[in-house]
């Protein structure tokens, strides 16, 4: 297979990289001007090895993708931090960077502040900050810095680049939320936003709902594992009935496992009466699972799904299905299968789509290993119709043979 010389990536070969002389390999034939992506995730990087990653970084011209996730697994603490500053401030003067991938680093507040500079500075598009370990206090520090960044773009007269947030599983807390909240709001061009399993409760969600609200073209929103409602406040759930009519672009709405009504509650929430009656029309894709819904939203929505006229996959699972839903259950799944769509109401149904995906991924792999075998032969049997004709130069060797036969067959030799 032929090397991409524009794409650096050595991921999940578990390299234990500690010196210069451990790096030095790696970047072997390849030119860092050239260079436009560069993966390094899945090995651990010790600070000297990543000041050698550094000067080959520092020295790219068409730098676009600067992935690092998963670099310090078995550090200590205590290398962290000047590793990271290393790796940060090589790609901070990059103008062709789009995207920062530093997922599944074990940053927590000792570890962040190296990332000040090239968050503020540096006008990316797409930001994924997955199982990082933040806490509240660093979530406030990582938000205030890409507020900066908004205000710094704004002085200069340009617009934000940022498009993409991914910051789950992080333990934002509502302690960061309005943060966030003001970062967003800052920036307003984003279009991907993914905070799930940060357990941030109804004031945090209200603040986000405040922010978020500044987004027009936010396409994508995962609020997976927060909670709306908490001791009886429906504050969040009401917030963002106010706040989704302003999101007309939504495409993708996750709101699974966030307690958007109580149990028991027969009022259809609020924010989904919104959505029921035609406030983000555009939406394909609407997860609801586990949200203690019941057979008064299940009818609504039966009643409603015309007035989302694109929606396409709607997932239910583990909310409260009993015998007076499956009626409303099966006139949505109905509507839903006319429009080519799919419904999700139980478990099973899952885990049936899960099956099917595995089976199709295998049908796949079998394909292109036949065509892969198919090529492979095609190649050979061509290959073996090239030896068989022969060169230019030996038809005139053979014309040379058959004359010089003539000759000698008219010989008498006495």
């Amino acid at each position: 297979m032929v090397r991409n010389t524009k794409i650096l990536d050595i991921r999940g070969q578990c390299l234990k990289l500690n010196t210069a002389v451990d790096v030095q390999p790696l970047l072997e034939g390849f030119d860092p001007t050239s260079i436009e992506e560069v993966h390094l995730g899945g090995n651990t990087i010790g600070i000297e090895a990543a000041q050698e990653f550094a000067k080959f970084l520092e020295k790219t011209q068409n730098l676009k993708v600067a992935d690092f996730a998963d670099i310090f697994t078995g550090r200590l603490i205590s290398e962290i931090p000047d590793a990271l500053k290393a790796l940060c401030d090589a790609i901070e003067p990059k103008s062709t960077l789009v995207e920062i991938n530093l997922c599944d680093n074990a940053f927590g507040v000792r570890s962040v502040e190296p990332l000040r500079n090239l968050l503020e500075s540096n006008r990316f598009e797409i930001l994924r900050l997955n199982n990082n370990g933040l806490g509240p206090e660093a979530g406030i520090l990582i938000a205030n810095w890409l507020k900066k960044s908004a205000e710094l773009s704004k002085e200069k007269g340009l617009t934000s680049n940022l498009k993409t947030v991914i910051c789950g599983r992080n333990r934002l807390e509502n302690g960061s939320a309005p943060a966030w909240a003001d970062a967003f709001a800052e920036h307003g061009s984003l279009e991907e936003v993914r905070l799930p399993q940060n357990a941030i409760w109804t004031d945090g969600i209200q603040a986000l709902s405040e922010g978020l609200s500044k987004c027009p073209n936010l396409r994508y929103l995962d609020l997976q594992d927060n909670t709306f409602i908490k001791d009886g406040s429906k504050a969040a759930v009401d917030a963002w009935a106010h706040t989704l009519p302003k999101l007309s672009a939504l495409e993708t709405l996750i709101f699974s496992d966030c307690v958007l009504s109580e149990e028991d509650d027969d009022e259809v929430p609020p924010l989904l009466k919104k959505l029921a009656e035609g406030s983000n029309q555009n939406l394909v894709t609407l997860v609801l699972q586990n949200n203690n819904l019941n057979a008064s939203t299940f009818k609504f929505f039966a009643n409603s799904l015309t007035s989302l006229p694109k929606l396409k996959r709607l997932e239910l699972q583990w909310n409260d299905v009993d015998e007076d839903s499956e009626g409303y259950i099966d006139a949505i799944r109905q509507v839903m299968k006319k429009r080519n769509g799919k419904l999700f109401a139980y478990e099973e149904e899952e885990e049936e789509e899960e099956e099917e995906e595995e089976v199709e991924e295998e049908v796949e792999k079998e394909e292109g290993e036949v065509v892969e075998k198919e090529q492979g032969k095609k190649e050979r049997e061509e290959g073996g119709a090239k030896e068989q004709v022969p060169s230019k130069e030996a038809r005139e060797l053979e014309v040379d043979v058959s004359t010089l036969t003539d000759i000698l067959s008219k010989v008498t030799i006495h």
